[in-house]
């Protein structure tokens, strides 16, 4: 374990927007948790948990309660289950990135959909990671948390977890802090069937089928890189924390009337019909590059927010504020932030 003081946040977001946090504690081993629990046991409230930053914007003034750097990495095939899906144990601060990659090599199908996300493991069930037609959802088995409400560790199933869309019970509180977590995979040799046409159209196939995972994955991370949702792949949209806003839920007239004007209204793993964000943005009026506030703008390859030079988490918020206001203004479609809001 280790402790640090007056650290800068800003480095260790994606946004790299925000001030510093008044103690910063890493854990590398898993071992260590409980001399974090002492570490912390004296604060009003449990410490904020950071990952590698990908969908947080951090306070202009900081955070005055402890960070919590989950840092822990390493995976493991623990054996198999009674459907012989093939059991992976995941410590929570391994990069998704990895995981995908290592699954795919090994010939495990269920998460090739989800190449190019940035973030840790221990991320992905608090907002239930999706893309391209799957979800952690899909493979998720358990989680290994911290209760710090109950002072101890907990096995949670993912039944367990009220997973949705973008959503879970761990999401909006800091009660748990996510441990590891075990994933049920398949042996294949083919992907599980492609249904987002971008990723048919880059692979040149008819929606539904289905191809080499590795193939899948490529494919997959080429169609986030043309929109800048690959960490770094665009210089001048780097500041990115990807998706600002959920897509949000419609039905009935309001489901039939957006299908008529063109709009990808689609149906979702949990059962919901959503719109996509970046179409309503783009159809409230947004350019590509559209200044939003001081440092903040539309990117120039996709509907989404991204910062420059002169950026503030002030500024960030009065930006996702006049996209709301002007989407629900233009479309009556009301947009809800995805952001994790960390500090004062």
């Amino acid at each position: 374990m280790r402790v640090s003081y007056g650290v800068p946040l800003a480095p260790l977001t994606t946004l790299g927007i925000g001030g510093p946090a008044t103690s910063l504690v890493e854990l590398r081993e898993l071992a260590e948790f409980p001399d974090i629990v002492e570490e912390v046991r004296h604060c009003p409230a449990p410490p904020v948990c950071l990952g590698e930053g990908s969908n947080v914007l951090v306070g202009d003034q900081g955070c005055t309660l402890p960070v919590l750097r989950i840092a822990t990495r390493g995976l493991r095939v623990v054996g198999t289950d009674d459907r012989n899906q093939v059991l992976v144990e995941v410590q929570a601060g391994h990069p998704l990135w990895d995981l995908v990659e290592t699954l795919i090599a090994e010939g495990l199908v269920g998460m090739e959909m989800l190449a190019g996300i940035p973030g840790t493991v221990g991320a992905t069930p608090v907002q239930n990671v999706g893309a391209y037609g799957q979800e952690v959802s899909d493979t998720l088995r358990s989680v290994e948390a911290w209760d710090w409400e109950l002072g101890r560790r907990v096995s949670l199933d993912a039944s367990e977890c009220a997973l949705g869309h973008r959503s879970s019970m761990f999401k909006r509180t800091r009660r748990w802090t996510v441990l590891s977590l075990l994933f049920a995979l398949r042996r294949a040799e083919l992907s599980c069937p492609v249904t987002y046409r971008s990723v048919a159209e880059e692979l040149d196939v008819p929606l539904g089928s289905s191809v080499p995972p590795a193939q899948a994955a490529r494919a997959v991370v080429a169609v986030r890189r043309r929109k800048g949702m690959v960490l770094n792949s665009r210089e001048r949209d780097r500041r990115s924390i990807g998706s600002v806003f959920f897509s949000p839920e419609v039905g009935g007239a309001t489901a039939a009337g957006l299908r008529d004007l063109g709009a990808p209204v689609s149906r979702f793993p949990d059962g919901s019909t959503r719109v996509s964000a970046s179409w309503l943005i783009r159809q409230a009026g947004f350019d590509l590059n559209h200044p939003l506030t001081p440092g903040v703008r539309i990117s120039s390859v996709h509907y989404t927010l991204v910062a420059d030079d002169g950026a503030s988490a002030a500024g960030f918020r009065e930006a996702v504020d006049i996209v709301l206001r002007q989407v629900l203004d233009r479309t009556g479609v009301l947009l809800t932030p995805e952001i994790d809001f960390v500090g004062d």
